[in-house]
């Protein structure tokens, strides 16, 4: 299929890597990559990690080399903000006007949900972009005495972990009975929270924020829980979830829905795609519309987008991952794929949920659809390899890697 232009919206992992796949498949023609942020395209894991415990600087979580991003030879906008797309013109809308386009892959991503009534207060952060993580480790460089992480979710936990290795008194609050329940079931997320307790946090379960309370100078004082206890707080981080970037395509003549809605080969319109953290889909691996917020999968699915916006109806491939993802919280590392519920079938196949170092297994209606490890990386990547290969529960937990 040949196009005359592509644009992508959004200079983050998806994009750059939508673009970068673009050029391997030969595509010469123009490719605009537009992104709001001012930063070359870098990498968000170890904003909450490396970058915020301060071990690493802003040009070591660079994508790419500028080297190397001279030669891909993109029309490069940085600081740019799409404003708005017609489906039907193909007119494209930003802060530095309008154009029309033919090829367009929105990437746009997600924003942190914040807490009602902390606009504006001091000592208050949320975890997402670069500016944000350089923000949140100058308050910690400032060495406060207490920092309060609203949500017990993978960048709350991270960014309570990395706060406790510099030594800072740590209040967590989540609203479920375990961290991180929702995603690895209670009994997994029971075991997440005796680490964080072991490590010294302050863990606050099934409670909420009622308000945060700022001093007379408009910064963070207090925060006071649902149950009426009160913590005190020089810092308060925000990790209660994200809110897909779509607000710009209102009205597009695209389907929005918790997402950008596309088909099963990532097309949400003629000659438009979309990719990662703001991509809702059908993966029929696991016959569940999904949209998924992982590293991994904003790689793989940035260049799928992207080569669907080259192949006509016939050609076009679906696109089911086993998603898979990873956190690291002191010295354990957890790692998932596939999808997992929290009435399927759970087999440990390797070391003790007591331990905490073991991997275990996930079946649903006979089939194997999950793997979890925790200090278990080569287990977790064969076992992810089985779900690629439809294996069943039985034979997976017979199969004793």
């Amino acid at each position: 299929m040949n196009r005359k232009s592509i644009h992508v919206v959004g200079a983050s992992l998806a994009g750059i890597r939508a673009a970068e796949a673009l050029r391997r498949r030969g595509f010469s023609n123009r490719i605009v990559l537009i992104g709001d942020e001012p930063h070359l395209p870098y990498d968000r894991p170890p904003l909450s990690k490396q970058v915020l415990a301060g071990s690493w600087d802003a040009d070591r979580i660079q994508l790419t080399k500028p080297e190397k991003l001279e030669d891909l030879d993109l029309d490069l906008r940085l600081g740019v903000r799409a404003t708005g797309f017609d489906l039907d013109s193909r007119t494209l809308a930003t802060s530095n006007g309008d154009e029309v386009v033919d090829g367009l892959l929105i990437a746009t991503g997600a924003r942190c949900r914040t807490l009602p009534g902390t606009e504006g207060m001091g000592g208050v952060h949320v975890l997402r972009d670069l500016d944000q993580a350089m923000a949140l480790r100058a308050a910690l460089d400032a060495e406060p005495e207490r920092v309060v992480v609203v949500g017990a979710g993978f960048i709350g936990a991270e960014v309570a972990a990395t706060c406790r290795e510099r030594s800072v008194e740590v209040t967590m609050v989540e609203a479920l009975n375990t961290p991180l329940a929702r995603v690895l079931g209670d009994q997994v997320g029971e075991i997440c929270a005796e680490i964080h307790r072991q490590h010294g946090v302050d863990l606050r379960t099934n409670v909420g924020v009622a308000r945060v309370e700022a001093d007379s100078e408009g910064r963070v004082a207090n925060v006071v829980l649902t149950d009426g206890a009160e913590v005190a707080a020089d810092v308060v981080v925000v990790g209660i979830g994200v809110v897909p970037n779509t607000e710009w395509l209102e009205g597009s003549g695209l389907t929005i829905d918790n997402g950008v809605l596309c088909d099963g080969t990532m097309l949400a319109g003629p000659g438009v795609t979309a990719a990662g953290d703001v991509a809702r889909w059908p993966n029929h691996r696991f016959d569940e519309v999904m949209r998924v917020e992982h590293w991994d999968n904003a790689i793989e699915q940035g260049v799928h987008a992207a080569e669907r916006l080259l192949t006509d109806e016939v050609d076009a491939r679906p696109f089911t991952p086993v998603p898979w993802f990873w956190s690291d919280q002191y010295d354990r590392k957890i790692q998932l794929a596939g999808r997992i519920r929290p009435d399927d079938d759970v087999e440990v196949v390797t070391g003790t949920l007591e331990a905490h170092r073991f991997a275990a297994l996930y079946g649903r209606k006979g089939k194997l659809v999950g793997v979890l490890g925790f200090n278990r990386p080569r287990h977790v990547m064969q076992y992810k390899t089985m779900i690629e290969d439809g294996i069943s529960f039985a034979d997976a937990i017979a199969a004793g890697v």
